[in-house]
């Protein structure tokens, strides 16, 4: 199983052709993966700022990216898509790449 940190390590070196390809501007682990408590079966959480709003492909094409280059399920969210309710338990776990 690939570490949390090799995680996050492995996402700071695709930083600069995530923000060439998707226009990311900062990039956050959330929940369990940033909590340090993942199971081995838990998929990574992302909270990704973008420099333009998204299609919906692009979102899904970036989380199948990412899942198979780091070999875990990724979920990628905006802080705009997420419920106001969310956001106090999000914000609490973020740890920005």
């Amino acid at each position: 199983m690939v570490t949390d940190t090799a995680m996050r390590q492995a996402l700071r070196r695709m930083l600069p052709e995530l923000r060439a390809r998707y226009g990311v501007r900062r990039l956050y682990v959330f929940g369990s993966r940033a909590r340090g408590d993942a199971r081995p079966d838990s998929d990574l959480d992302l909270l990704i700022e973008f420099t333009h709003t998204p299609t919906f492909f692009d979102l899904v094409r970036l989380e199948n990216e990412l899942s198979s280059e780091l070999g875990v399920r990724v979920q990628v969210v905006t802080r705009g898509a997420l419920k106001p309710s969310a956001w106090p338990g999000v914000n609490r776990d973020l740890v920005e790449v």
